[in-house]
């Protein structure tokens, strides 16, 4: 009950580091799409340029990301943006790229031959080709991979709170600092409501993107 309370005590605090979140997360996440999407059908026109980007998107995606934000401050620094909102954006940014750049990859590189042959039969050229057979058929994929990169990075986002970038994960790193279990589960159980919301709402947007008779990815 004294949780309840204190969520109830806060609700606009809540409203308002939960904006601070979701700004993070969509600005890296566009980004990483407007980049990752390109980058994941380039590379399927070469296995082995395929393999080392795949491989160090990989890499990244393992680094820790509480290292990853600490790298960061000494580099942005420099523009004075060791601390907040910009490397925050940046490191979701290098965490969504693997999702992104692999389902890409493998939605364009497992569009049926028959298909791409048709294409080429009526006269389409290849950038038709991409644009109006191979996208919309890999659009389911690329969606799931993009629902996995906001989930994930939901959660990478909360970690973002002990450089200085807001967000739920401030309910965190106080609770503690403070030992404070109410501001804790507080935090904990917004970021999972938070990533509970956003995947239901991008399998509603993929949904709507998939043309008929493609199947869904879970």
């Amino acid at each position: 009950m004294e949780i309840v309370g204190y969520i109830f005590d806060n609700l606009g605090l809540i409203g308002e580091r939960t904006l601070e979140h979701v700004a993070i997360v969509v600005v890296a996440v566009g980004l990483a799409i407007l980049t990752g999407v390109p980058i994941g059908i380039a590379i399927t026109q070469n296995q082995r340029a395929a393999d080392i980007v795949l491989y160090v998107a990989a890499i990244i995606i393992t680094v820790p990301s509480i290292a990853l934000f600490g790298v960061m401050i000494p580099v942005l620094s420099v523009i004075g943006q060791g601390i907040g909102y910009l490397p925050a954006v940046i490191a979701v940014l290098l965490y969504s790229q693997l999702p992104i750049i692999r389902n890409t990859y493998t939605a364009i590189s497992n569009v049926d031959p028959a298909l791409r042959e048709a294409a080429k039969g009526i006269g389409m050229t290849a950038a038709q080709r991409l644009r109006q057979v191979e996208i919309p058929l890999a659009v389911p994929v690329i969606m799931a991979g993009v629902r996995t990169a906001v989930v994930m990075n939901i959660g990478v986002a909360a970690i973002a709170a002990y450089i200085g970038a807001g967000g739920l994960g401030t309910f965190i790193s106080r609770g503690i600092s403070q030992t404070d279990p109410r501001q804790l589960i507080t935090g904990a159980l917004a970021v999972s409501v938070l990533a509970v919301a956003a995947d239901f709402a991008l399998l509603w947007l993929q949904r709507r993107l998939t043309p008929r008779g493609v199947s869904i990815p879970r």
